[in-house]
């Protein structure tokens, strides 16, 4: 039986990786905050799917807790057979008019937490000959769109480095590199959407189809919809000063900044 951590796992994509991996038979291990919501979400899987569901309450910005799961995807009892590394926020002002401390804690999550939580799963799948790891990157890894996608673009990079390492082992590694996705995400993060088109807009499950349709196929890197292919492919083969000027209007200041 394959046994799947997801971080945040709660809600969004990570909540839709949860769901499609416990339609498939897959028990799971969710880690998230909000213990509220998380054991909620468990109690559905567990009575929709008939899957055992564990829950890791944690803050992974917290070190100790952070040390708590990584501990987990390392170990020996249970192994963890694939690790969703989904956990993450954005920030709604660019870097030169954001708090240090929120971009220190932003880079942190998207970049260290993955970094750490993937060392402690490889010794154990390359050991199994088994495995996968998916990183949750962004289309926003390919523009330049502030820190946020400085690190998207790091672990598209460190998923595809990672995977050619261990492919020797048979342990898959993706990267999803989501655009525009139906979540709390852009809430949370305050950041004005209202006016981009329906057609900018995918659904979680989705994402998450297509992820795991790459996934089995060995792909490197997954990107939904073929908008966002087209959309990828352009900003890999455009010269990158046309495309920092075409992403210079939405990354001015917020409106409340002297």
């Amino acid at each position: 039986m394959t046994t799947v951590l997801i971080t945040g796992a709660s809600a969004g994509i990570g909540a839709a990786f949860a769901r499609r991996f416990a339609a498939e038979g897959c028990d799971l291990i969710l880690v998230a905050r909000d213990q509220e919501r998380l054991e909620r979400a468990a109690d559905d899987l567990r009575g929709e799917f008939s899957v055992s569901v564990d829950v890791l309450v944690a803050n992974l910005l917290n070190p100790v807790d952070c040390r708590r799961v990584a501990d987990r995807v390392a170990s020996g009892d249970r192994p963890v057979d694939v690790l969703v590394n989904n956990a993450g926020f954005g920030l709604a002002a660019p870097f030169p008019y954001s708090p240090l401390e929120d971009e220190e804690r932003m880079l942190d999550l998207l970049v260290r937490v993955p970094l750490r939580l993937s060392h402690a799963a490889v010794p154990g799948m390359r050991a199994r000959e088994r495995g996968a790891i998916v990183n949750l990157s962004s289309m926003a890894g390919l523009l330049p769109t502030g820190t946020y996608g400085a690190a998207k673009a790091w672990i598209t990079a460190f998923s595809e480095s990672l995977r050619v390492d261990l492919a020797p082992y048979g342990v898959r590694v993706l990267a999803v590199c989501p655009g525009f996705t139906r979540t709390e995400f852009q809430e949370r993060a305050r950041m004005d959407v209202s006016a981009l088109p329906s057609s900018a807009w995918l659904e979680a499950d989705a994402v998450v189809t297509q992820a795991l349709r790459d996934l089995h196929h060995n792909r490197p890197v997954s990107i939904t919809g073929w908008r966002y292919k087209a959309f990828a492919l352009a900003a890999r083969h455009l010269p990158r000063a046309v495309v920092a000027k075409r992403m210079a209007r939405p990354r001015k200041p917020p409106a409340s900044t002297n």
